[in-house]
């Protein structure tokens, strides 16, 4: 999409923060979708955050299709933090219609905040009758403390321990349509972005990975990932318990061990079984491991999945060229060569801002 994610405009603006009546529509936009997937038998969906919501070149808010379900065991895990996971889901390692609906809970409290906060720490907030200590700075003046209060109680519905007394999304849409603001203005004019176009795909200055991508030379690719192993991991933060230290590490670790000999040795079906043992294994989350995933998948002329596991890498690592770089090679691969442009031009801006800093 042209105009990036949900959380680019939420956690990384540059020149103005998102509007409040921007955020309402975004929310209601979301309950849209998820009721009409719900309506279509589709009612699960993996990993809701604000990654998964991309703007049009209209600046309307779109539902990735990456996160769909086709039934409750399709999603092995939670690839954000363990406090933004749905209680049922740390109990049971199963989706449900209601989990969906807590990381809706958890997209309102990033909307009202502008930031992404563990719910435990907002409801306690909530609680304690501080509802304005939840809502972002940026907006004050911008909202009434009505308007404001009644997004919070939907938020802390959505977020209830109980699986069962969290709303469903018909009844978020019915919520969200009387909170509309502005409705007659377009979304594009609210996000402050031209209408129809997506920003122009210039000339860039590529890095070897972004150059190998953009020419969709998966060798180059390839022989770039393995030189650089995983010094792009250091940092992540995995949370274990000692149980999963002495019970399951040493099998992930193995998983991941193999799946890097068959890398190596380009046997890339072997390099996907192994690394599909190591994500499904839940204990370590890697962005490095799910590029390597990506790459193998564009190996074996599996688009659609590669691109899915470029989209995951950034999930866990948000400002990771390499994600960005490998995204586009997939779109490219499928055909979708605006939107691989764009991609293009995320992740080497990513990389001159982080050249910058170094």
């Amino acid at each position: 999409m042209p105009n990036e994610t949900l959380a680019k405009h939420l956690f990384h603006w540059d020149a103005q923060p998102m509007k409040w009546a921007m955020r309402l529509r975004v929310a209601l936009y979301l309950a849209q979708a998820l009721d009409y997937c719900s309506s279509k038998g589709r009612a699960l969906y993996h990993d809701l955050n604000a990654y998964r919501v991309l703007f049009d070149q209209d600046g309307n808010p779109r539902l990735s299709c990456f996160g769909l379900m086709k039934n409750s065991r399709d999603g092995k895990s939670y690839s954000t933090n363990l406090a933004f996971t749905p209680p049922e889901y740390m109990r049971t390692g199963r989706v449900t219609p209601e989990s969906v609906v807590y990381s809706f809970g958890t997209l309102l409290l990033d909307l009202l905040s502008g930031k992404h906060i563990p719910p435990s720490h907002a409801l306690d907030l909530i609680r304690g009758k501080n509802f304005l200590m939840v809502m972002d700075s940026c907006l004050e003046g911008h909202f009434s403390n009505d308007d404001g209060i009644e997004l919070v109680r939907l938020a802390s519905r959505c977020l209830q321990y109980e699986a069962r007394e969290r709303p469903n999304p018909k009844s978020l849409v019915t919520a969200l349509t009387s909170l509309q603001k502005e409705t007659e203005v377009p979304s594009y004019t609210l996000m402050g972005i031209s209408s129809g176009t997506a920003s122009s795909a210039q000339s860039l200055i590529l890095t070897p990975l972004g150059d190998a991508c953009s020419r969709m030379d998966l060798t180059a690719i390839h022989e770039i990932l393995e030189k650089v192993g995983y010094k792009d991991d250091e940092g992540i933060a995995n949370e274990l318990s000692f149980q999963m230290w002495t019970n399951q590490m040493q099998e992930t670790l193995n998983s991941k061990k193999h799946g890097d000999t068959a890398f190596r040795a380009k046997d890339f079906s072997t390099a996907i079984d192994c690394y599909t043992q190591f994500i499904e294994g839940g204990t370590m989350v890697s962005p490095t491991v799910f590029a390597r995933r990506c790459l193998s998948y564009l190996m074996n002329e599996m688009p659609q999945e590669a691109l899915g596991d470029a989209m995951q890498a950034q999930v866990i690592s948000p400002e990771w060229p390499t994600a960005f770089y490998l995204q586009a090679a997939a779109l490219f691969s499928l055909g979708m060569d605006t939107d691989a442009q764009e991609t293009l031009k995320d992740g080497t801006n990513l990389e001159a801002k982080k050249n910058s800093r170094s």
